[in-house]
């Protein structure tokens, strides 16, 4: 049975919305001008080395498609996720040309339980935020890794838009890195009934 992880960057402000701008909204591209670092860029490649597969947002599928291609990266880290199984959620996408690409139709909730199934290992979900909260609201989600930038942006989406239903979750891991960035981990916990 596989694992879900979402993995976001976050501002000091707990916008997540479009870090490197490549979306082109008005509070994106807030990353540009921080450097990850050594350390950083190394957690980064582990996190995505480890990973057995993707799930994406069509958005999210398609930027890091167009960043992918042609890429020259001595790390190892492109070829890593052009070589891996891709899950796209979309109705919209009709014929992915990106690798071992797979489309997920109809109804998210169970297309994404049937990939926690039949796949092994770690399923990594970077960025998606429209995903993110349906496996937050349905409980799918088995890590949170947050990547905690030290800006303040001032507006954008946030990864839990006001409204989300409260769940407990508890920190699972931290990690500060030379540069000041923090890796926060959280996992879902069950709620103690108060007495």
């Amino acid at each position: 049975m596989g694992r879900i992880a979402v993995t976001v960057l976050a501002s000091a402000d707990a916008v997540v919305e479009d870090p490197t701008g490549s979306e082109e909204t008005e509070h994106g591209g807030w990353v540009l001008g921080l450097e990850l670092g050594a350390e950083c860029e190394r957690y980064k490649l582990e996190e995505m080395l480890a990973a057995e597969s993707l799930l994406l947002g069509r958005v999210t599928y398609e930027g890091l498609a167009a960043t992918c291609d042609g890429l020259e990266d001595p790390t190892g880290y492109v070829a890593k996720i052009d070589s891996m199984p891709k899950y796209v959620v979309s109705s919209t996408l009709e014929e992915p040309d990106w690798g071992e690409t797979t489309v997920l139709r109809g109804d998210v909730v169970q297309q994404v339980r049937m990939l926690k199934e039949a796949l092994p290992g770690e399923i990594l979900v970077p960025g998606s935020l429209q995903l993110v909260q349906t496996l937050f609201e349905e409980e799918l989600l088995d890590e949170l890794r947050v990547l905690l930038f030290g800006r303040i942006v001032g507006g954008g989406r946030r990864l839990f838009p006001p409204g989300t239903e409260p769940k407990p979750m508890r920190v699972a891991r931290t990690h500060s890195f030379d540069n000041g960035i923090a890796s926060i981990v959280f996992e879902p916990r069950q709620e103690v009934p108060s007495v």
